[in-house]
């Protein structure tokens, strides 16, 4: 087989031929030669390939380096660890295309290009066709605005718990962003819950602040509209169906106990131990789920106290507010000292006001 036939022999030519001044120009024709035959290669072919390749790229300036990124972004065999050196480069004009395009990058790479570079390698990883939550996490945690909006309205991210807590408390005073979250289709019900709460109470100020005669009119239309929005979601959402057959059946049956109720508050299971909460309570479910989504605990320590709840059961419901509402768990001190100090007796009487608010409210 002649050198022109043989890619590898022309690739060991040019490497025995290369001078210190002209590794742009070596490099330019080594990815010459890996185009034209990149279909071809074998694995050890394609390795070899990458390896001269990433050794090289250290030694090119930038244009050149970028001139490499932008076409071989959205290759599919472009070669990986060449491509990896590159999405992690300084100059966003060289790691842009590839942190945007590239199907060659592992999530490790992903996840050091979001927590070390600049707000514009960060837009650039937000844009890509899929993102896994290792890698949302850093976005909306570290991201200016323009990331996080990016990252909320691509439908092809993936979000942990955290990443929707994250995203759901910079949303926060942020219309733009809030409107992301809110459309996202694969939201967790609890977040979504959290979101309308926080935006009815912005509204609710903007309204009191406009003209305070009208202050207790439109707060009372805000609730009632939260409320609507609340059960309608509740209504409509599958998961909460299953979720309410099993817990339904389990109290039916009698066998519903605080030891189901920690179990499920214990796997982060928001459905489940709302309606277990609630049942438990005798409370709508519509008044616990406003509860476990509130900034605040006092609401969840009196429930637990009124119905005898340990501290165990308590702390797990607990976390699961903390995580919704984006909040650290340093305050779990404090709640047990309230917890403690609380009189089952008080909080009772606090519980059945609480149920006679809210039939009023429903009556009317």
């Amino acid at each position: 087989m002649s050198a022109q036939q043989n890619p590898i022999a022309d690739l060991e030519d040019v490497l025995a031929s290369m001078e210190i001044g002209r590794r742009a120009e070596a490099f330019r024709r080594v990815a010459d030669l890996f185009a034209s035959g990149a279909t071809h290669f074998s694995g050890d072919q394609l390795a070899l390939f990458d390896d001269i390749m990433s050794r090289l790229i250290a030694e090119i300036d930038r244009s050149a380096r970028a001139a490499f990124g932008r076409r071989f972004a959205s290759h599919f065999n472009a070669p990986p660890k060449t491509m990896c050196l590159l999405a992690l480069d300084d100059a966003i004009e060289v790691a842009g295309p590839i942190l945007l395009r590239s199907m060659q990058l592992d999530e490790g790479t992903l996840v050091e290009g979001a927590r070390t570079k600049s707000q514009d390698h960060l837009f650039a990883i937000s844009g890509r066709q899929r993102i896994s939550q290792a890698v949302t996490d850093v976005l909306v945690e570290r991201g200016d605005r323009r990331v996080a909006i990016g990252t909320a309205a691509n439908l092809g991210a993936e979000f942990s718990e955290f990443g929707y807590s994250t995203l759901v408390a910079r949303s926060r005073g942020d219309d733009g962003l809030g409107l992301c979250v809110w459309l996202r289709p694969e939201i967790p019900r609890q977040h979504l819950l959290r979101l309308f709460t926080e935006a009815s109470e912005a509204v609710r100020a903007k309204f009191e602040t406009a003209d305070r005669r009208k202050g207790k009119l439109i707060s009372d239309m805000v609730a009632q509209a939260s409320h609507q929005l609340q059960t309608h979601i509740r209504e409509n959402s599958p998961e909460y169906a299953a979720a309410r057959s099993q817990v339904q059946a389990l109290y039916e049956s009698g066998d519903l106990s605080e030891t189901w109720l920690r179990a499920f508050a214990r796997e982060g299971k928001f459905d489940e131990t709302a309606i277990a909460l609630s049942l438990m309570s005798d409370l709508p479910i519509a008044l616990v789920e406003r509860a476990m989504v509130d900034d605040r605990s006092d609401q969840i320590i009196v429930l637990a106290r009124a119905i005898g709840l340990s501290w165990d059961t308590t702390k797990a419901i607990l976390l699961i507010q903390a995580g919704i509402k984006g909040s650290s768990t340093h305050e779990l001190e404090q709640c047990l000292a309230r917890f403690v100090k609380l009189k089952t007796e008080t909080a009772t009487r606090a519980t059945r006001f609480y149920r006679l608010r809210e039939r009023a409210t429903s009556a009317n």
